[in-house]
């Protein structure tokens, strides 16, 4: 190689280190703008709440989960041909509450398992 490959490769090594620092510099100022550009919208947002203004319990307790049979709460049939069922008379849920609350028991001697030959529950 001869001496001017040298330099124009030298030359261009330092080109490239200049654009990278310069471009280095671009992004860090990117990014302070970034930062204080958050702390100014953050400092226009409202406070966070207070203590006393935290939600909590009722007086009565945490509301638990309840446990019940339910049933199928059938459409009620218009005793007239006339008669117009209206959206009261339709209630909100598809079920109701079960008459009869006990819970279904394992009985022994049935598995319950599929092909297992047994009753199941009970």
């Amino acid at each position: 190689m001869n001496t001017a490959s040298y330099e124009l490769i030298a030359a261009n090594s330092t080109v490239n280190a200049v654009l990278a620092f310069v471009g280095g510099l671009f992004i860090a100022g990117a990014l302070v703008w970034a930062v204080i550009l958050g702390i100014r919208v953050r400092s226009k947002e409202s406070p966070p709440p207070r203590p006393d203004e935290q939600p909590h319990l009722p007086s009565t307790g945490a509301v638990h989960e309840i446990r019940e049979k339910r049933e199928p709460d059938e459409v009620p049939i218009a005793a007239d041909e006339s008669e117009r069922l209206m959206p009261y008379n339709i209630h909100a849920l598809g079920t109701k509450h079960a008459a009869d609350q006990r819970r279904r028991r394992w009985v022994p001697g049935s598995s319950g398992s599929f092909g297992g030959g047994g009753q199941g529950l009970s």
